[in-house]
């Protein structure tokens, strides 16, 4: 199916929302994992070594296990979606006629005569009742149906990109600062990161850094905490 645009040049911005959850969550979950175990580690054992054994491990692990786990979980919606187109078709095969007043009834819902649902559904009907049930009764379309490798790779790529901030500013800093380089460095990144996903999605810029920053820190400060109190890398 594809969907005429009055303005090709400017697409809503819905149209972003799978590519751009899996980024934005990918992401924000590589600044805040690594950066958080780097601090939890370095609380308990102040060795460069174990810290960046520990954030590098991090990052490999954390950008398989985002990419493995945006594929699979995709994959059962999209599942899911095929398996309603699937149950459409055999409906559509064996009772045509209650189909059609179904999809009537779906357009008089939305604030369509009578006359005009039934000449709608009957039109829509004839030239491709399949398209025009998945679009209306399911609420799908190409633009936001799931795709599993496109968030697969969208989330392991910027896992592993966000990821490597912390990182880097852990390897950079002084073995004395590393704790402070690295909550610095990635409040920063954060800040940055809920800027550009408000601004890829149209969203008020300050509460979406705000919520952003907010949980990093969080995190990051109870890491903190367990190591310092335990002694433990967690």
């Amino acid at each position: 199916m594809t969907t005429a645009s009055a303005h090709p040049d400017d697409p809503h911005y819905v149209h972003r929302t799978g590519w751009l959850r899996a980024s934005v969550l990918g992401a924000n979950d590589g600044i805040i994992s690594v950066s958080s175990l780097i601090i939890g580690v370095a609380a308990a054992t102040p060795e460069p070594g174990a810290i960046m054994v520990a954030g590098v491990a991090a990052l490999m692990a954390g950008a398989m296990s985002m990419a493995a786990g945006e594929y699979i979980s995709v994959s059962s919606q999209a599942d899911s979606e095929q398996a309603d187109i699937r149950r459409e078709a055999e409906a559509l095969a064996a009772t045509p006629a209650d189909e059609e007043a179904e999809l009537a009834a779906i357009y008089r819902a939305r604030g369509l005569s009578e006359q005009t649902a039934a000449a709608v559904a009957r039109e829509l009907t004839t030239l491709d009742p399949l398209a025009a049930h998945v679009r209306d009764e399911l609420g799908l379309s190409d633009q936001l149906s799931a795709r599993p490798l496109q968030a697969a790779l969208a989330s392991g790529l910027t896992f592993s990109a966000a990821a490597a901030v912390p990182l880097a500013a852990a390897w950079l800093a002084p073995a004395d600062a590393i704790t402070f380089t690295v909550v610095a460095v990635s409040i920063l990144a954060l800040a940055i990161l809920g800027a550009l996903g408000a601004k890829a999605g149209a969203a008020p810029l300050v509460p979406a850094m705000l919520r952003v920053v907010g949980w990093g820190a969080f995190a990051m400060a109870t890491t903190a905490l367990v190591g310092r109190l335990f002694g433990v890398s967690v």
